[in-house]
């Protein structure tokens, strides 16, 4: 037997053995490769929150919300609501706020902003190019009941 038949036999008996190791760990070294090349391109840019189509006609409907709730004849009854309005208003107005680059303050504050933050930050979007409804100051004369 020469050193030709001998490598041509354990070529036999080692290719199924090689073919297994192939299949199992090729897929995986293929996934390796292709995360670091994944990590390597830069990151794709993402939104930083909702559409401002969305925020814009948020915005439009809790304030005619709040004009409903203000003109109400049951202001007492409905005072809770008119708070939890206006802190929608002031967290969907930071948000717009957020992505047309307008000043406006800390998201932490959406809550607790008064009548004429809110009425200085919904004008600056007006002014931005956000479509808001012609009035849009009109809130609690105090801020708040």
């Amino acid at each position: 037997m020469t050193l030709v038949d001998a490598s041509r036999i354990i070529l036999i008996l080692a290719a199924p053995a090689v073919v297994v190791a192939a299949v199992r760990h090729v897929p995986r070294g293929c996934a390796v490769l292709a995360d670091r090349r994944r990590r390597r391109r830069p990151a794709e840019p993402a939104p930083y929150g909702p559409p401002i189509e969305r925020l814009a006609a948020d915005l439009r409907r809790l304030l005619r919300l709040h004009g409903e709730l203000a003109a109400s004849a049951h202001a007492a009854m409905s005072a809770h609501r008119v708070w939890a309005v206006e802190a929608a208003i002031g967290a969907r107005a930071i948000e717009a706020a957020t992505a047309l680059g307008v000043p406006h303050p800390h998201p932490s504050r959406a809550a607790a902003l008064t009548r004429t933050e809110l009425s200085s930050i919904l004008t600056l979007l007006a002014e931005a190019g956000l479509v808001l409804p012609a009035r849009v100051g009109g809130f609690t004369t105090d801020g708040r009941f």
